[in-house]
């Protein structure tokens, strides 16, 4: 009699506790986690525990209860497998999908746009803007830079690519730097193989010097080919290139937005490729694909001039003499003088 009723409170002590255990376990499985009705920014240390993150979801009234969650995770043989991160948890999610999203390290993502014709500076002032990042490069110059991110004695100019790059908070300035410059190598090298035939560049950075002059010239994506045909023209001939965006970026921050024909003439500035034949010494900017294709694959034809229109597209010429027609009608009359008066 005495065993039974032993065994009758055992029972009942196992049917409690196996209902409070369908209980938590139905509401860590299909019961919403209190965000406050909009997404909500949470991040898992490296190294912390899954009892110290309950912790701090229950503390934040994330979650009811801490060592339900705990328990749960260990049942499911997830408590140690939790990755460190910023999360961003969406209304409605339950502790279970939270607990998969720590697991599978789905952590908020940011983005970082770098722009076709920015110069390194340019690169550089917005990627300081991201707050997002970890800044690890402030106050170094540009061969300190260069040496950070694993590329000693490389000029920096050109040499990362633009386009949107996605990261997670805690990742640096020198990490997206990195991945621009391999993913810059990667297409060149790309392209490069696949070069058309008889081109006036000995090495593959002379392509790219090339195409970031005309990222800087284009003003319509389907002229790029065709001026990438004038510059290959010219230097197959000899001439000089005599394109403003080189003496410009020569210039550097002491240009005010006038070109003036003593900029022309001045044989101290090395970008200045109406005094200098060939390429310039480095690339200007940083050149997209497009144009970088643009530079291996340049337009056949005989032109070996052209003018801004003014209005984004270029009139292209065979000789001297059809161009300077050009430049007196789509340049001159437009300003009523030589953009290059003193």
């Amino acid at each position: 009699m005495k065993w039974n009723r032993v065994i009758g409170i055992l029972f009942i002590l196992a049917s409690f506790l196996g209902g409070w255990l369908w209980m938590e376990w139905r509401s860590f499985n299909e019961t919403p986690i209190n965000t406050g009705g909009e997404a909500l920014l949470f991040t898992v240390n490296p190294g912390e525990s899954m009892s110290t993150v309950a912790r701090r979801l229950s503390e934040q009234g994330v979650i009811e209860s801490a060592e339900a969650f705990s328990w749960a995770a260990r049942y499911k043989g997830l408590a140690s497998r939790i990755q460190a991160g910023e999360y961003r948890f969406a209304p409605g999610i339950t502790a279970s999908a939270l607990l998969d999203q720590l697991v599978q390290g789905e952590v908020t993502s940011y983005s970082l746009t770098l722009v076709e014709g920015w110069n390194f500076s340019q690169m550089l002032a917005a990627i300081a803007q991201s707050p997002e990042l970890e800044h690890t490069l402030k106050g170094m110059d540009a061969a300190e830079i260069m040496s950070r991110i694993g590329y000693p004695d490389v000029h920096p100019e050109g040499r990362f690519f633009p386009d949107t790059y996605h990261f997670s908070r805690g990742m640096s300035d020198a990490d997206i730097l990195k991945r621009a410059y391999q993913s810059m190598e990667k297409i060149l090298q790309q392209e490069w193989r696949q070069r058309a035939d008889g081109l006036p560049y000995r090495t593959a950075d002379e392509a790219l010097v090339m195409a970031s002059i005309i990222e800087k010239e284009t003003g319509l994506a389907e002229e790029r080919r065709d001026i990438a045909g004038v510059f290959v023209r010219r230097l197959q001939k000899g001439m000089l290139l005599q394109t403003d965006p080189t003496i410009i970026y020569g210039l550097g921050e002491g240009f005010d937005g006038n070109l003036r024909r003593k900029h022309l003439r001045d044989r101290e500035n090395i970008y200045n490729t109406y005094r200098h034949k060939g390429l310039p010494p480095t690339p200007i900017a940083m050149p997209g694909r497009e144009s970088i294709h643009a530079a291996l694959h340049p337009a056949p034809g005989k032109a070996l001039y052209f003018v801004a229109k003014g209005d984004g597209s270029h009139y292209f010429s065979a000789t001297l003499k059809e161009h300077n027609r050009a430049v007196r009608k789509y340049q001159l009359q437009r300003h009523g003088k030589s953009d290059t008066d003193e």
